[in-house]
């Protein structure tokens, strides 16, 4: 029999404003937030008779979440590939890249911008869109004054390109 055929994942792409806060974060679980509840299970188990002993398994069952966490970051970071927008300009010529604002206008003649961002760093109250979400997808490749389309719950969304932008993003 033959083994199901893999997909490899996509590449985990970021900017180094996202790198930066999940080495903090994974900074900030390594040496304060782990090691306080170490202390707070050896405290417990201090206690007595661990097996009825709440503070005691709160204790572990946090440990495990902060090494989850852990392996979560240290996989990420190892294996991203961090795209600083402001280069990206260099060998853009005009398209829209990783890291890319893009400001828009809909059908309706509404303007939004967008920066074109990893699966990390994903906000859409600051407008920040992943690249491999449909609007994502979409716009990677295209230049000012195109018209993209693409696939919304709500049917196709039809998008004119007005701005194309490389700057820092936080």
């Amino acid at each position: 029999m033959a083994k199901p055929e893999q997909q490899t994942p996509p590449p985990t792409y970021m900017t180094p404003g996202c790198a930066a806060r999940l080495r903090a974060e994974l900074k900030e679980i390594l040496y304060k937030l782990r090691p306080e509840m170490v202390k707070t299970a050896a405290w417990a188990a201090s206690n007595g008779d661990r097996s009825e002993n709440a503070d005691y398994h709160y204790a572990k069952r946090k440990m495990r979440q902060f090494d989850g966490r852990i392996r979560f970051l240290t996989q990420r970071l190892e294996a991203a590939i961090i795209v600083d927008p402001v280069e990206q300009q260099k060998i853009a010529n005009g398209r829209v890249l990783f890291g890319c604002t893009v400001r828009v206008e809909n059908q309706e003649g509404e303007e939004k911008t967008y920066s074109i961002v990893g699966t990390d760093e994903y906000d859409p109250a600051r407008g920040y869109v992943s690249w491999t979400s449909p609007i994502g997808r979409a716009l990677l490749g295209s230049k000012e004054g195109e018209s993209i389309s693409f696939k919304t719950p709500g049917g196709i969304s039809e998008l004119e390109i007005i701005e194309v932008e490389y700057k820092a993003l936080d």
